[in-house]
């Protein structure tokens, strides 16, 4: 009996700790206000469809959209980069390279020198604008991820 009683307990305890955490992943604002937010910040935007993430030393190509800018130019998953526009990524962070990029935005035109298979490769991108697709996918995913079930038919 008392077993029994210990494994009600702890299982109402987690079942609290997860709806908890689920609480704090969701957004504050509707459902709509987030939409139109997201839509706002998004459009005009450019992107290179490349994830990018830290492999102490320099950066390495992680995922790439599939028929994005990045894919398109030849930028493949598992590439260091090592120079873009002139700028060496050999230590540099994430960041920095986000940072490179918001600079990049007005021409849109990125020149990098990856390290690929044992020798370096010349991949000549260019930033373009989010489709309205990818806008839409990343708003529903937001909205699935971060907002009650009932979110979706507030829109």
């Amino acid at each position: 009996m008392t077993r029994t009683i210990t494994r009600i307990f702890i299982a109402a305890w987690v079942a609290g700790a997860v709806l908890a955490y689920a609480d704090e992943q969701r957004c504050n604002g509707s459902a709509r206000d987030c939409e139109q937010q997201i839509r706002q910040f998004l459009g005009g935007k450019r992107f290179l469809g490349a994830t990018i993430r830290d492999r102490n030393p320099g950066l390495v190509v992680t995922a790439l959209t599939p028929g994005g800018p990045a894919s398109r130019a030849g930028l493949r998953v598992g590439d260091r980069l090592i120079t873009c526009n002139n700028r060496t990524l050999t230590s540099a962070t994430p960041r920095d390279f986000k940072q490179l990029m918001a600079d990049a935005r007005e021409s849109g035109k990125l020149r990098m020198i990856v390290w690929r298979r044992g020798r370096y490769e010349l991949v000549d991108a260019k930033l373009e604008p989010y489709t309205k697709e990818q806008i839409e996918k990343i708003i529903t995913a937001h909205l699935s991820q971060s907002h009650t079930s009932s979110a979706g038919a507030q829109r």
